[in-house]
C-alpha cells in the first residue's frame, strides 16, 4: 500500500482533485523537478501544432484496401507486423481526412491502457485511428524524435498517467497533455535523440518490407496466390454481399479428435490441396524430436532486482516495447528459457481478426534467454526446414488460416495439437529456403536494433533529467 500526506494547496491543483492516485503519482515529483530544471521548460502545447484525437463518427467497415482506409485502435498501435485487419469506408466515413496519421507524429493511448506511445513511421502514414488515440503533432521548435523520447520516458509516462480520470474506464484528454511541462533540451541532445528515433523508425520499416517480401517469395515459389476473404471462414466485418459459409461432411469424415465445424472447413481444405499439389511436408515432419512444447507452469514470485527474469505473456510479446513481469529466478529452470530461432505460436485467445491468437513469432535476440508464459506453443525445426523459413510460412496468410482451422473452444480457444501437426508446409528448393531464412533472421535482427536505438534515445532523455536532480 502506498500512503502519503497531501498539502492543502495541492487539492486546488487541477480542478479540486481529491483522488489519492493523482496526488501519490510520481508525476507530481517529476513535474516539480522539470519545472525547476536549470535549462528551463515550456508547456507541451508550445512544442506542438496540435494535440487531438479523431472525432467520434459512425464507422462503415469494408473488406480490403481497395474500398477502405486501414484503421487501428489503441491496442493495435502497439503491435508490429500484423498488417491491418480493419478498413473503414472512404466514401461513407465522415470527417476522416484531417485525422489520418502523418510521419513524425507521436501517438498516445488515451483510454484503457493509458500513456503508451509509438512514433508514426512510413508504414502508418495516411491510415485512420480511433478516438482512443491522441495525436501529438510536433512543430519546428523541437525535433519529433526528441518529443517522442521524452513522452516515452518514465517522466513523460508518469506525467501523462497522473491526469487519468473516470471510474470503470479511465481516460486522459488532449487539454491535459497540452499543459505538461517539457524541458528546453539543448540542440546536441535533440539531434542525438532524434537521430536514434529516426534510425529505429527506418529499421522497422525496412524489416517489415523484408518480411513481406519473404512471404511473397515463398508463395510465388510455391505457386500460391494471395488469399481473399472468400477463401476461408472468419469472424470479421459483416456486409450484405458476404455469403454464409455452409458445408456438409459425411459421418465417415469425422474423427474422435473434434466435431467442431471450424476444424472441417471445406474452404480451408481446398487451400490445403493447393499447397499439397506441390512438394510439401507436414508441420510435424519439420520439427525436431520435441515437436510441440511449452514453458509449462512454475511458481511466480515477483522481484524488483537486476537478477530477476522477465516473464513475457501473450499480450506483451507482440508489442514493440515488451514490458512483462520480473520474477525471481529461483523457481525458473534454465531449460524453460527461449532459445534463438524458436518459432512460437500464440496459443490461447479469441477468433477476432485483430487478435494475437494463432499468430506466429520468431525468437530473435530480444526474446533469446527470456521466459515466456506456458500458453505459447513452442517449436524447434530439424535440418529439413530452417526456422526462419518456417516462421515466414506460419506467419503468412495461408499459415495463419491453417493454424486457426485447428482451434477448439468457446470464449477462450486453443489449437488442437493433433490437427496442428498435419498443417502442410510447402518445400521449395533448398537454396531458396536458406535465402528466405537468412532474410527473416536479418529482419528480426533489425527489429532488435530498432528497439535498442529507441531505448537509447529514451535513456538519454532520462539521464539528462536525472542529472538535474542529483546536482
Amino acid at each position: 500500500m502506498k500512503t502519503g500526506i497531501a498539502k492543502s494547496h495541492w487539492l486546488s491543483d487541477k480542478g479540486l482533485r481529491f483522488d489519492s492516485s493523482y496526488h501519490l503519482s510520481p508525476g507530481r515529483e517529476y513535474r516539480k523537478a522539470i519545472m525547476l530544471s536549470p535549462i528551463g521548460n515550456q508547456k507541451l502545447d508550445y512544442y506542438t501544432d496540435s494535440i487531438f484525437y479523431g472525432g467520434r463518427s459512425k464507422r462503415n467497415y469494408v473488406d480490403g484496401e481497395a474500398n477502405g482506409i486501414p484503421f487501428i485502435g489503441s491496442s493495435d498501435m502497439l503491435k508490429f507486423g500484423f498488417g491491418f485487419s480493419k478498413y473503414v469506408s472512404r466514401k461513407n466515413t465522415k470527417n476522416i481526412g484531417g485525422s489520418l496519421l502523418k510521419e513524425g507524429w507521436t501517438l498516445v493511448s488515451r483510454s484503457g491502457t493509458i500513456g503508451k506511445t509509438i512514433f508514426v513511421t512510413k508504414d502508418l502514414v495516411d491510415i485512420a485511428a480511433s478516438e482512443h488515440i491522441i495525436r501529438v503533432v510536433p512543430n519546428k521548435r523541437i525535433k519529433p524524435g526528441t518529443l517522442f523520447a521524452y513522452l516515452s520516458s518514465k517522466f513523460g509516462y508518469a506525467l501523462m498517467t497522473q491526469g487519468t480520470f473516470g471510474a470503470v474506464i479511465q481516460h486522459i484528454e488532449p487539454d491535459y497533455l497540452a499543459d505538461l511541462p517539457v524541458p528546453i533540451f539543448h540542440e546536441d541532445l535533440q539531434n542525438s535523440t532524434d537521430s536514434l528515433i529516426v534510425k529505429a523508425s527506418n529499421l522497422r520499416v525496412e524489416a517489415n518490407a523484408i518480411l513481406k517480401h519473404c512471404r511473397a517469395k515463398l508463395k510465388h515459389d510455391s505457386a500460391l496466390e494471395n488469399l481473399n476473404n472468400d477463401d476461408y471462414e472468419f469472424f470479421g466485418t459483416h456486409n450484405s454481399n458476404r455469403k454464409v459459409s455452409v458445408f456438409t461432411r459425411n459421418r465417415s469424415e469425422l474423427t474422435p479428435v473434434s466435431i467442431n465445424a471450424f476444424n472441417y472447413s471445406k474452404k480451408v481444405e481446398l487451400l490445403e490441396k493447393r499447397v499439397k499439389s506441390q512438394n510439401y511436408l507436414s508441420l510435424s515432419e519439420c520439427l525436431n524430436e520435441k515437436q510441440f512444447f511449452s514453458s509449462g507452469s512454475f511458481k511466480r514470485l515477483e522481484l524488483n532486482s537486476p537478477k530477476a527474469i522477465k516473464l513475457i505473456n501473450q499480450t506483451d510479446v507482440f508489442d514493440l516495447q515488451k514490458e512483462g513481469k520480473m520474477l525471481a529466478p529461483i523457481y525458473v529452470k534454465s531449460d524453460k528459457l527461449v532459445e534463438y530461432g524458436e518459432v512460437l505460436i500464440a496459443g490461447v485467445g479469441t477468433l477476432g481478426e485483430g487478435e494475437t491468437f494463432c499468430r506466429a513469432i520468431f525468437a530473435n535476440e530480444e526474446l533469446e534467454g527470456q521466459l515466456i508464459s506456458g500458453e505459447f506453443i513452442r517449436m524447434k525445426t530439424n535440418d529439413k526446414v530452417p526456422s526462419g523459413y518456417l516462421f515466414a510460412w506460419l506467419s503468412s496468410d495461408y499459415g495463419f488460416r491453417f493454424i486457426r482451422k485447428t482451434q477448439s473452444g468457446t470464449k477462450l480457444c486453443r489449437p488442437i495439437q493433433e490437427l496442428l501437426k498435419n498443417i502442410p508446409v510447402p518445400i521449395i528448393e533448398k537454396a531458396e529456403m536458406l535465402k528466405i531464412d537468412e532474410q527473416v533472421k536479418k529482419a528480426h535482427t533489425m527489429l532488435f536494433e530498432a528497439l535498442n536505438a529507441e531505448n537509447k534515445a529514451i535513456e538519454l532523455i532520462e539521464k539528462e533529467i536525472e542529472s538535474w536532480q542529483k546536482s
